[in-house]
């Protein structure tokens, strides 16, 4: 048998545990916040070690481990990174769901539970992947190296950004492959970029009936509301081969995650997320905040649209902007005609799917830190059924299809 018939083969055997191994890792509890990814690092080292290869702990903070390993080809060749991350969205209120949200159960052909479309079943896939390859070490080139990292949810510092600041020689590596949710219609080659802001507004305030003893902070919040929506009009200067790339995807962008979701990937969009001010019914506000969450498309700056954010907030005085850059990131993107894309779209087509498309991500993913250490960085995932939602789910069989393509196109770039 061929290195690629093995691996098929092991998967097929192997479809119980790889069903029961998604199932019992989104039953182990890890929303973020409160960000706390003990118990799930600690699940996956054990099931990483009794599987016989290397691996180990990397943590900057106690309660945020990065699970890790490496091991080399029998040759010199190129370095493949895997990556995927631990921490999960919160579950919110349990009487939401249909089902205990960390239950992990597997009912009509599907994997539910908080965190398995994102990612643990993308994570799952890069972990099977590394176990697989490890198997085969002697028969690929390169080397390759799993990164299962914790804080993704929240900016990635002390996950995928700290151990590319930390180690970079060990976690950089030639390619980096990813199993975000992004469907497996889509290969995914970019991401907007998120510019996160908060803005205080602090007046004396008054009682309600004496509007001429002071401004009310919530009115002039308001105002600057009104003005943050009008920066999606804002046109997106792009290199031409750059914006007919990403204009490819956007049938499958539509297909995958919904209609309209290609008419904002190429364009500002904003959300006021957080809005707090106020005491009481019959007392003029002195103090209102809010939180707001713009998505920049690629080509973009923070500096452009800070500048812009900052020219609303001069018009809207008193007001204070204080940019949450551990939550911000600059829009990043990888080369759409890189080899892993067109090993990635053969992989698929060759596993009896259609041929998938080149696409950018609407929201952020961990990729972004490769990418700004200049390693080319790809997506390719589930569908992100319910993702933040309650009764997340992952079809079984697209999980394994997941499994096949990660660990089929790893193979493949180890071993040209």
């Amino acid at each position: 048998m061929t290195p690629k018939e093995r691996v098929l083969a092991w998967i097929d055997n192997d479809r119980d545990e790889l069903v029961q191994f998604l199932s019992s890792f989104v039953a182990v509890p890890s929303p973020n916040p409160p960000g706390d990814t003990r118990l799930a690092a600690d699940f996956l080292l054990s099931q990483l070690r009794a599987k016989g290869v290397p691996i180990e702990i990397r943590a900057a903070k106690e309660h945020l481990p990065n699970v890790v390993g490496s091991f080399d080809g029998g040759r010199k060749g190129r370095h493949l990174v895997l990556n995927g991350h631990i921490d999960v969205f919160p579950a919110g209120p349990a009487e939401t769901w249909s089902r205990d949200p960390w239950s992990g159960a597997v009912a009509d052909n599907k994997v539910h539970g908080r965190g398995v479309a994102d990612m643990k079943c993308g994570t799952s896939a890069s972990i099977w992947t590394y176990i697989y390859l490890h198997r085969l070490r002697e028969e690929i080139g390169g080397r390759l190296t799993l990164t299962c990292v914790s804080d993704e949810e929240t900016g990635g510092t002390w996950g995928a950004k700290w151990l590319l600041d930390t180690f970079a020689d060990e976690f950089r590596g030639d390619c980096m492959l990813n199993g975000e949710p992004s469907t497996p219609s889509m290969v995914r080659f970019g991401e907007k970029g998120t510019l996160r802001i908060v803005i205080e507004i602090d007046t004396p305030g008054a009682h309600a009936a004496y509007t001429h003893a002071s401004p009310n902070a919530i009115r002039i919040a308001a105002d600057i509301v009104r003005d943050l929506y009008e920066l999606e009009n804002l046109p997106v200067e792009q290199e031409a081969s750059l914006r007919q790339a990403i204009e490819a995807g956007f049938a499958a962008i539509d297909a995958g995650v919904g209609a309209g979701a290609s008419t904002i990937l190429n364009k500002v969009t904003v959300s006021v997320g957080v809005i707090q001010g106020g005491v009481k019914i019959n007392m003029l506000p002195g103090h209102c905040r809010l939180e707001v969450d713009i998505r920049l498309p690629i080509g973009m700056t923070h500096a452009f649209m800070l500048a812009r954010v900052e020219a609303i907030i001069a018009r809207n005085k008193p007001a204070k902007l204080t940019p949450v850059w551990t939550h911000s990131c600059e829009p990043t993107v990888s080369a759409p005609d890189h080899k892993m894309v067109g090993i990635l779209k053969n992989t698929v087509q060759g596993l009896g799917l259609d041929r998938p498309a080149s696409a950018v991500s609407l929201g952020a993913s961990d990729c972004k830190h490769w990418r700004q250490h200049g390693v080319p960085s790809y997506i390719y995932g589930c569908r992100p059924i319910n993702m933040a939602k309650p009764d997340e789910w992952v079809d079984v069989d697209e999980f394994l299809h997941i499994v096949r393509t990660h660990a089929l196109a790893a193979l493949a770039y180890l071993s040209a």
